[in-house]
Parts: structure tokens; sequence; C-alpha cells
């Protein structure tokens, strides 16, 4: 069993947003495997596959890792089968990497992940940074029409690699 956790803001306004990347790449992984967000468990919106599951957690960003604490004890699965996909400001727009290991960095989402759960195999999708706008109001905002034509063709990489992580041929660190 894999679990593939999409990391967001669970509120609507937050839809489009930069920090909802990783909802939106499961939500577009869920549309082409025909699934849908169901079911609500262990603070999550979850979707179930063939030997996975897909889950947007309905905490806020910061504090991500009580959910993903709550599904990893739940679905009793090592933290090597928690793929989890997110925004990074830190790399530039449509920018993909793929680490089985390494630091929160910057995303404190990931850090509370981190720090309450462990460290898994991480997918981040880069949404550059505006130098001219405060770091909290720039991955609130919402997500402009050219960024959108970048992140889409993204979000289709992002879900190919998330088909391998589930197969177990996504096995070295990988940047698109």
């Amino acid at each position: 069993m894999k679990i593939i956790v999409g990391l967001g803001n669970p509120e609507g306004k937050y839809n489009n947003t930069y920090h909802n990347v990783g909802f939106s790449v499961v939500d577009l992984f869920a549309k082409q495997n025909n699934l849908k967000f169901s079911t609500q468990k262990c603070r999550a919106l979850i979707a179930k596959g063939e030997g996975y599951i897909l889950a947007k957690p309905q905490t806020y960003m910061n504090l991500s890792g009580d959910s993903v604490y709550e599904l990893k004890k739940y679905f009793k699965v090592p933290l090597s089968d928690i793929l989890i996909v997110l925004d990074d400001i830190d790399m530039p727009k449509g920018k993909i990497r793929f680490r089985q290991f390494g630091s929160a960095g910057t995303h404190n989402g990931l850090r509370d992940i981190v720090n309450k759960v462990g460290i898994t195999p991480r997918l981040r999708i880069g949404i550059g940074r505006d130098q001219n706008m405060n770091l909290a109001d720039y991955v609130l905002s919402n997500i402009d029409e050219q960024s959108k034509l970048i992140l889409n063709d993204s979000y289709m990489s992002a879900c190919d690699l998330i088909k391998k992580f589930i197969n177990g041929e996504l096995c070295q660190d990988t940047t698109i």
C-alpha cells in the first residue's frame, strides 16, 4: 500500500493558489484514474486506488503532519511508502524534483511532517518566487494564467512520476 499525500489548504478560497499545488496534482491523478475523493479519514479526504491511497489533508498546511501521522498509523505503512506532493518556492516555476530523503527546506507543511512523522519521499513542484511580494502573500495568491500553462505541464509530469512511485519504479532522485 502506498499513500500519496498532496499538500494544500482545505478552504475553497485557496483552490487556485500556489500553496495548493499538491492538491492540484493529486486531483489530476485522481481524475486520470477515475477516482473520487469520497471518504474523510485521518483528517484527510481520501480516494482509493489499486494498491494506493490519495490523500488531501484537511488540516491547514502548517499542520499537515497531524494528518500524515494519522494516515501512517491507520494504514500501517512505512515512511518509504508515503509520497508527499508539494509546492516549492525555491525552485523555478514548473521544475519538478523527486527525492527519497532530504530536509524540509523552507516549506512549513513539510517541516511539520518531518517533525511529527519523519522523513518521507517527496515530489516538489517549483512555483518560483515573486521577490516583490511577501512570501506568505505570494504562496496564497491566485495563480495567473501564464503560470497555469507552465504548471499544468508540470502536473502531467508529476502524475507520471506518481505512477512510477506506486509501481515501485521511482527509486532514484529525479529532476525534470
